[in-house]
């Protein structure tokens, strides 16, 4: 059954029934569940942007990443320090956005030159380390000058505005209300086109093919004269401007970031979220972002009043519940399903290859 849909959604009807729901799901979800729903549906656009992100790194270029947060963080507190009370700024979200990819993209160049010659577990434990040192430094940045305002976070920050419309507020359009999650929705929504449509480009052009090639055999592309370590430099630095877009927007529609949102946990599940929905291939990663944002509440919503029905009370606690399904899950996919859910066709070919 998985794969008749998968299927489906690869065609032209497919494609058209697929945006037609996207483009309706805040309004539906937000009369019949509530706003609530609505915010876990912004998450899952914004994870989606950020396991994209990850799988240039990972899924094209064959680099392990575990600090991936790092850059996420970048962008987050920059947009947080450029538009709130803190330092009593308010610049344009328009203007912070391009320099949060910027600034992240810059993290990124740094955190590749000295890992160039590390690989596999080496360089697993490079950028987990670096993950860790940028939560550090924002969690300790408030003495002796206060910038990060350290574990309290930073609160207050302005939400992105169009002109003098905020996405913070409301908009009326006819007999319909729409909320502040669901214009920010539209606008993520228009971020994962923008950066499906980049990714596409990126995989189809000689640099998608010659990350491929580092990522298959790294000698073998020296040997046929790829420039190694620019290919390299270049997958860290893409990557990590789309984390630092999507931290801004982050800071932005909660209006408060804090080191608590940036641990290693999170790194360990964007890295899942594109293993598990198949590396290297653009709509197996939204698959596994949206699987992996929606199942935490899914089981929230529902196990909670089944243990008090069936028990009186809690036994288990949602939170360890879903890391046991969650462990299961991936080790049921290596097992049957090494290249994840919807994996691109190459890997399944590479895989499956006797």
């Amino acid at each position: 059954m998985m794969t008749s849909l998968l299927r489906l959604a690869e065609t032209r009807a497919g494609k058209l029934i697929l945006l037609t729901l996207l483009l309706t799901a805040p309004l539906w979800v937000g009369a019949t569940l509530g706003p609530y729903w609505v915010r876990i549906l912004d998450f899952c656009l914004l994870y989606a942007v950020l396991a994209l992100g990850l799988n240039i790194v990972v899924g094209y270029a064959g680099l392990l990443d575990l600090g991936y947060i790092a850059f996420y963080a970048v962008g987050a507190y920059l947009f947080a320090l450029l538009a709130s009370p803190h330092f009593d700024l308010h610049w344009s979200a328009w203007l912070i956005l391009p320099l949060g990819a910027m600034a992240a993209g810059l993290a990124g160049a740094l955190l590749g030159a000295p890992t160039l010659r590390l690989r596999g577990d080496y360089l697993a434990i490079v950028t987990l380390g670096f993950g860790e040192i940028v939560r550090l430094f924002m969690n300790n940045l408030d003495r002796p000058i206060n910038i990060t305002n350290g574990p309290q976070g930073i609160s207050g920050i302005d939400p992105v505005s169009v002109g003098s419309f905020s996405l913070g507020g409301s908009l009326q359009l006819g007999g319909m209300s729409l909320g502040s999650a669901q214009l920010y929705f539209y606008l993520l929504l228009a971020l994962v086109f923008v950066v499906v449509v980049i990714c596409q480009r990126l995989e189809n052009s000689r640099i998608g093919r010659a990350w491929v090639a580092i990522r298959e055999d790294e000698i073998a592309a020296s040997a046929m004269g790829i420039n190694t370590r620019n290919m390299k430099l270049l997958a860290f630095a893409m990557g990590a401007s789309f984390g630092g877009i999507g931290g801004g927007l982050f800071a932005s529609f909660q209006g408060f970031v804090s080191p608590e949102s940036f641990t290693l946990m999170e790194s360990v599940m964007i890295l899942c979220m594109v293993v598990l929905g198949g590396m290297g291939n653009i709509a197996g990663v939204i698959l596994g972002a949206v699987l992996l944002t929606l199942t935490p509440e899914l089981l929230r919503a529902v196990i909670n009043p089944l243990q008090r029905e069936l028990f009186g009370r809690m036994v288990v606690d949602p939170e360890n519940l879903r890391m046991l399904l969650f462990g299961l899950a991936m080790i049921l996919i290596m097992l049957f399903r090494p290249a994840g859910l919807w994996p691109s066709r190459r890997r399944a070919q590479e895989l499956h290859h006797d």
